[in-house]
Parts: C-alpha cells; structure tokens; sequence
C-alpha cells in the first residue's frame, strides 16, 4: 500500500494531479478541495489509498490521513465505490460527514450527487457506530488548509464541478448562484475557502 505521495506538483487537472515523485509522475486522484489547495511548481504531500481494480491500479489523494481514513471507512458500506466516496468526501467534510452519519441526517447525505434516501438510511445503518466522533480540528475537513482566494474560485469550483461530472451549464448555474455568498463573506472580511464554496454549490445542484 502506497501511504503517502510527496513531491513537486506537475500539473493539476479537474480530477486529478500528477505528483512527481523519484523523477516519475504518479496521478493521483483528488476531490476538487484538495486540488485547489495544490500549486504547480510547488511540493506537495498528500495521504493516499490505492484502490485495486482487475482492469487498472487508481491512486486518490487526500489532504490529510484523517481524511484518507473516512474513504476507506465509507467503502466499507454497501454500494459505496470510491467515486461515491469521494464524492461524498468533497461536499462535506470529515467532520461534517461524520455528524450526518451519527446523527442520521439523511438531508445533508442525499445532498451528494449519487445517494438517494434509501442509499443514505443504508449507509447510516451500517456505519452510524463506526464512523466516530467528529473532532473540533476536522469540522471543516480540509478546507482550513487551503489559501483564502479571490475570483480565482469560480475557476476552481467550476473546475471541481465538472469533474464530479456535473455539466458545464449546470456548472455555471452553480457558481452564479454561491457568487452573493462568496461577495457577502468576502466583505465581512471572512473570506470563504474555495473547499466551502465548492460544497456549496454542489447542495445547490442537489436542490435543482
């Protein structure tokens, strides 16, 4: 099992970065707040879990082993993959999604793209007493990590939502949409992270 991944960052895509490491570029898969936290040119470490196909070998990355700890956790639950997973993983964070499970809050779950109701009261019968506590330091998931951003988060977001598959029309809806929350935080002087407008707009997707 390959732990972690650390090295210069080569490139940044959609779904994915490309992390060099040894002189060999590894792709990683990522939820769009991790990849929004990356910068090419710039080193970067990332926890990772390799999920092993018959067909092919995928890396996914994670901000922190916390992190990496609930995907594996949540594929754990019938019908959960690693698409769902991390899915799962970019509209709530660790702590948030451990809150929703423990709590049974079916609303939050099925605000991910792919769960329904009964997929949700399935997912929370099997874990809502393996998913632990959240914790004051993981409430936020990563998004605490990332730099406080300018009108370069509607690139990202967009970015992050297309390549959760949601298309380019629906994407632009999207950010349109959290455009008033990022300018009414961002002149409060709490800035939002793109992480937080990113789960922001995926909700606001799950209610079209």
């Amino acid at each position: 099992m390959i732990a972690f991944v650390r090295g210069p960052v080569a490139a940044v895509h959609p779904d994915c970065a490309v992390v060099e490491v040894g002189g060999v570029g590894i792709v990683v898969m990522c939820a769009p707040a991790t990849l929004a936290a990356l910068r090419v040119g710039v080193e970067a470490t990332l926890a990772t879990s390799m999920v092993v196909r018959e067909d092919s070998l995928t890396l996914f990355g994670f901000a922190d082993h916390d992190e990496r700890s609930l995907f594996e956790l949540l594929q754990t639950a019938s019908g959960v993959g690693p698409k769902v997973a991390q899915a799962m993983l970019a509209v709530h964070g660790p702590g948030e999604l451990r809150s929703a499970i423990a709590t049974e809050n079916l609303t939050a779950l099925c605000a991910v793209p792919g769960i329904g109701r009964k997929g949700a009261q399935r997912i929370v019968l099997e874990l809502k007493d393996r998913v632990g506590t959240p914790t004051a330091g993981s409430a936020n998931g990563s998004s605490g990590a990332l730099t406080r951003q300018t009108d370069l988060w509607r690139d990202q977001v967009r970015a992050g939502l297309l390549g959760l598959g949601w298309p380019t029309k629906e994407a632009e809806i999207a950010v349109e949409t959290v455009a008033p929350l990022a300018d009414e935080a961002s002149a409060s002087g709490d800035p939002m992270t793109v992480a937080e407008l990113l789960r922001a707009a995926l909700r606001s997707l799950s209610r079209v």
